[in-house]
């Protein structure tokens, strides 16, 4: 389990340290979560193109999303987050073959989609074979080619939306900026309160 995972991302680990475990009930129940967590923990990939929650940054996020998205507070609990701080989250809610399927939480759209698959299929399958659409690795790229200076992204930082795109913003690198996460996500989610 997590064998592709590994393969495709530890040479792309910005950090060689792992963070402290976060053991939150909706993740440990996961079919080799707390094997992957002892090496992830903390870790940040690529520039910062993906991370996962380590026992700080975890119930930082779990507050946020509850905040932003009401609707899945009893259901939902992130276990990684993109350079977009779009939060990565098991769901209870929808459930095949006894494993919680990934939902992911996007503050700039206000929305949240459903991804068909495991937190392990998640991890060796989505992020490994389709990349860009899991993480926008392509806009990423983009990005960071104007952007050296401020790679690699800090575990408290995003790239958010100036205009979020339910306001009407445009999906383009003019109408991008780093953010702190924590801020971007409280005002994200109250203007998402407001419009929704």
């Amino acid at each position: 389990m997590f064998e592709r995972f590994w393969a495709a991302y530890s040479g792309l680990r910005d950090t060689s340290e792992a963070g402290s475990v976060w053991t939150h009930q909706r993740l440990k129940a996961l079919d080799g979560y707390i094997a992957f967590a002892r090496e992830f923990a903390g870790a940040s990939f690529d520039g910062g193109v993906y991370r996962v929650h380590d026992d700080r940054t975890g119930p930082q996020a779990l507050s946020l999303v509850t905040d932003a998205f009401p609707e899945f507070a009893e259901r939902v609990c992130p276990f990684g987050y993109d350079w977009l701080g779009r939060q990565f989250a098991v769901d209870s809610g929808r459930v095949v073959g006894q494993e919680p399927q990934v939902l992911l939480l996007e503050p700039g759209t206000g929305e949240a989609l459903e991804i068909p698959f495991s937190f392990a299929a998640f991890h060796d399958v989505e992020l490994v074979d389709h990349s860009d659409a899991a993480l926008a690795s392509a806009f990423f790229a983009d990005w960071s080619r104007s952007n050296t200076d401020q790679l690699p992204l800090r575990r408290d930082e995003c790239v958010g939306y100036r205009i979020p795109l339910f306001l009407g913003g445009d999906d383009t690198l003019v109408n991008l900026e780093v953010s702190d996460i924590d801020v971007y996500w409280t005002l994200c989610g109250q203007l998402r309160g407001q419009t929704f």
